[in-house]
């Protein structure tokens, strides 16, 4: 580390910044490349021909066609707070990048630190020893700079001292014994935890939605208990996978949420790289595992991912389609537990499932809407949406939530009931407790208590687990108690 003497001198020279992996904890290029097959799919089978002419080329020939907003990246906050104090002491930052011009200039005038902007154009790819040469060019042969990876080592190996920002345990030690280190911003590690938050492993408890066939059907031998947790495992990996999907996708307008903003990708806790392999990994070990089961799911499996990915790209910012979407994947897991044991699923489980997750996907909506009508905005950034809407969606999932219980009530009256169950009359006490439970969160949302995910949210809500749990009492009761012998 520097002693005082030379601390004093380090801070006294120009400080030159990275930008990719430094400044921000992303990769634009690789978030470029994202953008590309976001707005221009077909262009991206241009891209091995556009890197063999060099990647300046690839650089420009992406810029051309897509822009990367510097106000959509997320920023290494520690870091800021340090060039700002430099810059109030009169210090001369200097931006120096191999991302093309067409972002680093963008985000130095964002930012307003910088005095001037060295970056990637299409003459030279500024990195490494280039970058090197550029800095003694434009600023002189005494600078200090801030990087992160091995490929700046080129670059301080000409500085009189390193900002050492997010970098490896190999790239510290290395520059720690050649250099003098100004200072040091240590990277957040991402752990387990991170990791169970990008994979959303608590959106898993919605899959359990698989075994509603079995407990209808009253059927739990073993072979279809064993199946039916082999089907959860699977369609869980395909769900992460999908969830990692939609994240990367929408990684512009999650910064711009007030709470999405802080999932792993978005923040750039987690390299969009990583993202890409580990969904592809997830999606190779679900189908694998899914081909044990039978084909009848693997079919569904797939239809699933399918769908899931058309909401993502596209559906999801659709009025009304969203939601209608929504309430067609949650019954698609009803449906695929009945194929992964070849169970059959009644119409009327079908069109209550259907009214039920209507009503639960616009209780999501309207909780949006409810915080961006409170924060004074009048849309939702990337969803076709606006806070007037909640006088429609308002009465639609109130009416969903009844036309539920009309139908249940019409399947009690069924004359299949009769035959199943062996006191259909105690059904109706399920029917009051339906109405209890989706009253519940509907109140809840109009108090502004509703979190993101209403099924998620029942879970964790007391008065919800506990109504869910009587539910669960009622049907057992129905099914098997026999309320005519006992008053016989």
């Amino acid at each position: 580390m520097l002693d005082s003497q030379q601390a004093q001198r380090s801070t006294t020279v120009p400080l030159v910044v990275d930008l990719d992996g430094t400044l921000t904890p992303t990769d634009t290029l690789v978030e470029s490349v994202l953008l590309l097959a976001k707005h221009s799919a077909p262009d991206l089978l241009k891209l091995p021909f556009w890197l063999l002419r060099g990647r300046e080329h690839l650089k420009s020939e992406i810029a051309r066609r897509v822009t990367i907003s510097p106000d959509a990246l997320p920023y290494r906050e520690d870091l800021l707070d340090y060039l700002r104090a430099e810059k109030a002491g009169g210090r001369e930052l200097v931006l120096a990048t191999a991302a093309h011009r067409s972002i680093a200039e963008p985000v130095a005038a964002h930012l307003a630190l910088f005095d001037r902007v060295l970056a990637t154009d299409e003459t030279r790819n500024l990195k490494g020893s280039n970058k090197l040469a550029a800095i003694r060019a434009e600023v002189g042969p005494e600078f200090a700079y801030a990087g992160d990876s091995a490929a700046d080592l080129a670059v301080w190996e000409g500085a009189q001292a390193a900002v050492l920002v997010g970098a490896s345990h190999a790239v510290t030690r290395t520059v720690r014994a050649r250099h003098a280190v100004e200072k040091e911003f240590p990277k957040p590690a991402a752990g387990l935890a991170t990791w169970r938050k990008a994979l959303r492993v608590h959106q898993w408890a919605k899959n359990v939605l698989l075994f509603v066939p079995l407990l209808t059907a009253f059927s739990f031998a073993p072979e279809h208990v064993a199946t039916m947790l082999l089907a959860f495992l699977c369609f869980s990996g395909a769900a992460s996978a999908t969830y990692i999907a939609n994240d990367l996708w929408d990684l512009g307008n999650d910064r711009r949420h007030p709470r999405k903003k802080l999932r792993p990708f978005a923040s750039g806790a987690l390299p969009i790289t990583s993202g890409v392999l580990a969904a592809l990994l997830l999606l190779a070990g679900s189908f694998a595992l899914a081909s044990t089961i039978n084909k009848g799911f693997v079919a569904m499996l797939l239809s699933y991912v399918v769908l899931t990915t058309a909401y993502s790209w596209w559906l999801k910012e659709r009025v009304l389609l969203d939601v209608l979407m929504l309430s067609t994947l949650y019954t698609m897991r009803i449906v695929t537990g009945s194929v992964a044991v070849g169970i059959h699923t009644t119409s009327w489980l079908l069109a209550f499932s259907l009214f039920v997750f209507l009503s639960l996907a616009l209780v999501k909506r309207c909780s949006e809407l409810q915080l961006m009508q409170q924060r004074g905005q009048a849309s939702a950034h990337g969803r076709d949406y606006h806070v007037v809407d909640l006088a429609v969606l308002w009465p639609m999932g109130l009416a969903s939530a009844l036309a539920a219980v009309v139908v249940l009530g019409l399947f009690i009256n069924a004359a299949d009931t009769e035959a199943r169950y062996a006191s259909p009359v105690l059904l109706w006490g399920l029917a009051a407790l339906m109405i209890y439970w989706l009253g519940r969160l509907w109140i809840k949302t109009a108090r502004g208590e509703m979190d993101d995910d209403p099924v998620l949210y029942a879970l964790k809500d007391r008065g919800s687990r506990v109504a869910l749990a009587l539910m669960v009492v009622v049907a057992v009761c129905a099914h098997y108690l026999d309320v005519k012998a006992l008053f016989a």
